[in-house]
Order: structure tokens, then sequence, then C-alpha cells
């Protein structure tokens, strides 16, 4: 029986808007979710056939928490959980709340505006919006430090491999696990190095995108903690996004992977470091302010929360 996965394998996008809601204290939540998964396909499959080559798409994932309370199926799948802070010497991977996160990506940011709209309709009267995050592409898929963003990602029959869950947790199969942070960019600071001391930093020339050698590239270079190796991959969406009024400047990671625990080995290795206080040097130049895990549902799943 074919699986039908949320899009999680589709590539960034040219615009994107992320939204963390949170469900208001003592409120009846399950008729406003069951309509939310009823939305969230009726918008996949409207913008399949309005809009075929606008790459438009809506994802749904669901906190450790907000699964309970919703009394959603047990047992959970098998490495969800509720993320803790992962604390180095000198910077944390912060955790936050959010119970429910929407990923809506498309050529037209018209859709995505429509989009978004329609969902917070729908969960005006249970749940705030605790965070929305307009990402842009930013020139040729780079973040705004400059250098390109997702190079390692995998391609191909890969991505389905590392980002979809597979015959392990075969009651979830197909699903995937969510780890979404926003960063916030030190970009004075940043823009003081000179661009060899920068490429020192990401591992990474600036330009060209070409990895340093690994007799060249230093310990703490972010390439060299970030990637954990060809066996143990996420599915990255990573936006920029930025605000010149208040000067917040930034990337949101996102990350969809088939096993949360390679996201907390890449972690790990950056903030507490390889060996321990050997941390990503892109850490002093770029601050974790959320840090939330979601499960993300096939489509089936969510027609049976439907109803």
């Amino acid at each position: 029986m074919k699986i039908n996965s949320q899009n999680v394998l589709d590539s960034p996008n040219n615009n994107t808007i992320f939204l963390v809601f949170n469900f208001k204290k003592d409120a009846a939540v399950n008729e406003a979710f069951k309509n939310l998964c009823q939305l969230i396909s009726n918008l996949n499959n409207s913008a399949n056939t309005r809009f075929p080559n606008a790459k438009a798409s809506v994802v749904l994932g669901i906190s450790f928490d907000a699964w309970q309370l919703l009394q959603l199926p047990a047992p959970m799948p098998k490495e969800f959980e509720t993320f803790t802070p992962i604390a180095g010497t000198k910077h944390t991977a912060v955790a936050t709340r959010g119970d429910l996160h929407l990923h809506i990506r498309s050529d037209m940011y018209s859709f995505c505006i429509d989009a978004a709209a329609a969902i917070s309709d729908t969960l005006s009267a249970v749940a705030v919006v605790e965070q929305e995050v307009h990402g842009f592409r930013y020139w040729d898929s780079r973040s705004i430090l400059g250098f390109v963003d997702g190079t390692e990602n995998p391609q191909g029959a890969d991505r389905a491999y590392f980002g979809l869950i597979g015959d392990e947790d075969p009651r979830y199969k197909g699903g995937s696990y969510l780890f979404v942070q926003k960063y916030i960019h030190n970009l004075e600071a940043w823009k003081a190095l000179g661009v060899g001391e920068q490429e020192r930093v990401i591992g990474r020339s600036k330009v060209d995108d070409i990895e340093m050698p690994d007799g060249i590239k230093p310990a703490n270079a972010h390439s060299a903690l970030a990637n954990i190796g060809d066996d143990l991959k996420i599915v990255r969406d990573n936006m920029s996004f930025g605000n010149v009024a208040t000067n917040e400047m930034g990337t949101y990671f996102i990350a969809y992977a088939s096993s949360f625990i390679t996201v907390k080995k890449m972690l790990t290795n950056m903030f507490v470091g390889v060996p321990e206080g050997n941390y990503d040097r892109i850490l002093d130049f770029s601050t974790a302010q959320t840090g939330t895990l979601f499960f993300v549902p096939t489509f089936e799943m969510l027609d049976d929360f439907a109803g």
C-alpha cells in the first residue's frame, strides 16, 4: 500500500513562512485540530491543481506535548521526545515550547500569505502564534553570512532514506522528525572578519563553495563539526530572513530526518564540541533563540486525525 508522506523532501523554495503555534491554556483544541488536519490536505491538493509549477506545499509538525494533549496514537514514534537543551562551555542549544509547526513554501509569495491566513483562522480560537518567520532565497541559496547553505544535503533517493522513517518504525513509516532553530546573526562582528577568516569559520570557500581539505580546515570549522558522516545525514531546508528596522538578520534552521539521534549528535558536536570545548566557531556569530522537535505524520495519518 502506497504511503503518502508530507512534502518534507522538497527542495528549498524562493519564499517560505514558518509558523509556530502554542495552544491556549484549557482550550478545547480537538475540533480545531481536526479542522486543521483537513485544511492541510486541502491546501496541498489545491496547490497541486492550481499552481503545479510553483512548488507550493504546507507541512504540519506536531510536538511531543501536543501529541499527548490531543490524545494521538500510542505508542508514539520511537525517537519522539521533548527536546532538552544541549549546553556547551560557551553556547547552548536552547529548548523552547512549540505545539504545532507549519512550513509553508511556494515560488508564489501570495500562496504563502493566503495559506498562513487560512491556518491562523482555523486555530485562532484555541492557539496563539509564538513564532512567525518569513524566509526568502538569498542569492544562490546562501545564508545572510554570504556562504552557500545546504551543500551537504542528500540528493536523489538518499533524500527519502535520510528524511523519512522506514521499516525500523513501521507504524510511523513515511513520517519524519522535524527539528527547528531560529538563529540570529551578529553581522557587525561577522563582517569585521576578513574573507579568509570567514572561510576558516565555515570551512569552505566563500565565492565558489569548495570545501577545504582536511589538513587545512580548522577542527572547529562549521563544516567539520556539523557534518557527522555520510551515513548520518539530514534534509535541510534552511531559509534566510531579515528585518532592517530591528536589525534582526538570521537563518531559520529546519531539518527533516529519519532519526532524531542524528540531529542530536550534530547539535552536540556543534555546541559541546569534539573534543569537548572545541565547539563550532560559527556559534560565536550566530545565536540560537529557539529549539523544538516536532513529528511530521503522513497524509494518511492526517486524514485519520481529521476523522
